[in-house]
């Protein structure tokens, strides 16, 4: 299961819009994908479940990714994160 840490970089963190965006994205690349803050660890594919990690802006978290073009799914999410889930 390829990881990757990330920081996050838009000023909100992973709160309620931002996680939607993020959880569209790994709908949309069929993969099972966690998230990892610290000891939490959260299924990707519910805005809830992401919000419970309460990350912050410049937290750094952890995606891994499962299944199918799971490479290629861990490089959109990573860049996705990285360019601030729409918001900077």
């Amino acid at each position: 299961m390829p990881s990757r840490t990330v920081t996050v970089v838009n000023d909100s963190g992973l709160h309620a819009r931002a996680g939607r965006v993020f959880v569209k994205s790994v709908r949309d690349h069929n993969c099972e994908v966690t998230v990892r803050k610290g000891d939490h660890v959260v299924d990707a594919r519910s805005t809830i479940s992401i919000m419970t990690i309460d990350c912050g802006p410049h937290d750094q978290i952890e995606i891994s990714v499962a299944g199918d073009n799971a490479e290629h799914a861990l490089a959109a999410l990573v860049m996705l994160v990285e360019s601030g889930l729409g918001e900077v």
